[in-house]
């Protein structure tokens, strides 16, 4: 089974730098690992909503707003797509990621299981 993970952050609470050399290098090794592992398929951090834009549909009229989206209290900071044979072993290499931030970063990771298209890996 895939499982998408978002990882949530709150933009205004990020450490100053950004992630420090040893994260990246804690970092490395646990995505090292899970990429021999076969679990991880993908991965990849998302840049600060100031750069981005926010399309939405309503009443079939589609509207662009360019960020920083100051109302969202966290924003999607990053990603990694898994291959696990559970959803509990999808939250235990969740926690690890987390984990591997330590004390100084606030992060939320949501775990979703992704919906495979009809027939897919038959």
């Amino acid at each position: 089974m895939r499982f998408m993970m978002l990882l949530k952050i709150d933009e205004n609470t990020v450490p100053a730098g950004g992630p420090s050399p040893e994260l990246m290098a804690e970092m490395g090794k646990l995505l090292d690992e899970m990429t021999k592992a076969g679990v991880l398929l993908d991965t990849a951090g998302l840049t600060p909503t100031a750069q981005g834009t926010r399309l939405r549909l309503s009443g079939g009229r589609i509207t662009a707003t360019d960020g920083p989206f100051t109302e969202a209290k966290e924003v999607i900071g990053g990603y990694a797509l898994i291959q696990a044979a559970s959803k509990e072993e999808a939250v235990e290499w969740a926690t690890r990621f987390l984990r591997t931030h330590g004390d100084e970063w606030t992060l939320t990771s949501e775990i979703r299981q992704v919906e495979e298209p009809p027939g897919a890996g038959a």
